[in-house]
């Protein structure tokens, strides 16, 4: 523990069971150890994971906070930090272990530790937790920074330094939802200029792909959704054709006719075996079907082996954008300064203390991208 910075007093979301709604709550927010960050939150966006966690989907310890696509600004950093200094404005990102055979290879998001790291709920190295009330532990690191607060403790791995000059309550997302689906295209598929690209599902990550294909100036792109609002807003972002399914008797034949006979690469995000079955069918010879969703804990794939074979297809599960966050983070917010990546048209805000009322219109679908603002 830094001995010169004193703990602080948050205000924080707490999910005290799974299942329960948020609540707004005081907690105590101790000093950051040796390689730990204190930030004070700016704003944080939901992800699609903080809500399947809340709802007991995700096993966590509880009370826990929870959120993990923080903005702030650091105001203490542990004794061993020099990634980071106070004042920096800075994205929270995902945690990683920074010592097995991915991160030393400069992947973390395939972390072997990236479960204990994330959804543990508690510091590894003893237990303990950064988060209490009245001398009882509240359980944090989500992620590791749990962002649902007003200030949070993170660690120089998953803290990242950005550009002062842009508006750092648009900034969170770009920890997680919108790096995920930009670097789907970016770094897994490594779509070229030209090439077509079927996406399944225009939520946050599916239309954060979207902005990623079109940053790097993709040819075809194709976004299957059933919300009209969103297939609206996938036409106004650069999408060249929108399905809606439920009013498309054969989704494959249609992608196939608009494309001219198939797409080069397609990527799922809604995790459903039965979209999953139809999209690995839409890609032409050597194309590559990236697997984004989370899927049910039975769900297996449900594609053809002998289509595959002839086609040469490869299917694989994608985690946070193949993304290492200190240097793609950097690269999105280049892109949208450049005016070639423009996701704040994802975002809608939300004051944090209606966060139960940003989660629901998250899953309702009335907001793509929920951001809470403090």
């Amino acid at each position: 523990m830094n001995s010169t910075v004193q703990p602080v007093s948050a205000t924080a979301a707490v999910v005290r069971k799974a299942g329960e709604p948020f609540t707004i709550e005081q907690v105590d927010v101790a000093a950051p150890r040796d390689f730990e960050v204190r930030v004070r939150m700016t704003a944080v966006g939901m992800c699609h994971s903080d809500i399947v966690v809340r709802a007991g989907h995700l096993p966590v310890p509880t009370p826990i906070v929870l959120g993990h696509e923080g903005s702030g600004i650091v105001e203490a950093i542990g004794a061993k930090v020099s990634r980071v200094k106070p004042g920096d404005h800075v994205v929270l990102s995902f945690n990683s272990c920074a010592d097995c055979p991915s991160c030393n290879q400069g992947k973390p998001a395939y972390c072997y530790n990236f479960m204990a790291s994330n959804f543990a709920g508690v510091r590894l190295s003893d237990g303990s937790t950064a988060l209490s009330q009245k001398g009882h532990s509240v359980h944090a690191n989500f992620f590791g920074q749990s962002s649902f607060a007003s200030y949070a403790i993170a660690h120089e791995r998953n803290t990242v330094s950005v550009d002062t000059s842009v508006p750092l309550e648009l900034l969170g997302p770009l920890g997680c939802g919108i790096q995920t689906g930009a670097g789907a295209v970016i770094n897994s598929l490594a779509l070229k200029a030209g090439e077509a690209l079927a996406i399944f599902g225009g939520g946050a990550v599916g239309l954060s792909a979207l902005l990623g294909a079109r940053a790097v100036e993709a040819g075809t792109v194709i976004v299957v959704e059933p919300n009209a609002e969103r297939r609206a807003l996938a036409l106004e972002l650069g999408a060249a054709h929108v399905i809606d399914p439920r009013a498309t008797a054969d989704v494959l034949a249609k992608i196939k006719e608009l494309s001219g006979g198939g797409v080069n690469h397609a990527l799922d995000t809604t995790g459903n075996p039965a979209v999953i079955a139809v999209a690995v069918e839409t890609t032409l010879a050597n194309g590559t079907l990236g697997l984004l969703g989370v899927p049910p804990p039975d769900a297996m794939l449900p594609a053809n082996m002998l289509s595959m074979l002839i086609r040469g297809t490869v299917i694989r599960y994608i985690t946070e954008g193949d993304a290492d966050p200190q240097t793609f983070i950097p690269q999105m917010i280049a892109l949208y300064k450049a005016g070639k990546f423009p996701f704040d048209r994802l975002i809608r805000k939300f004051p944090f203390d209606r966060i139960n009322e940003a989660a629901s219109a998250s899953e309702q679908g009335f907001a793509i991208k929920p951001v809470l603002v403090f």
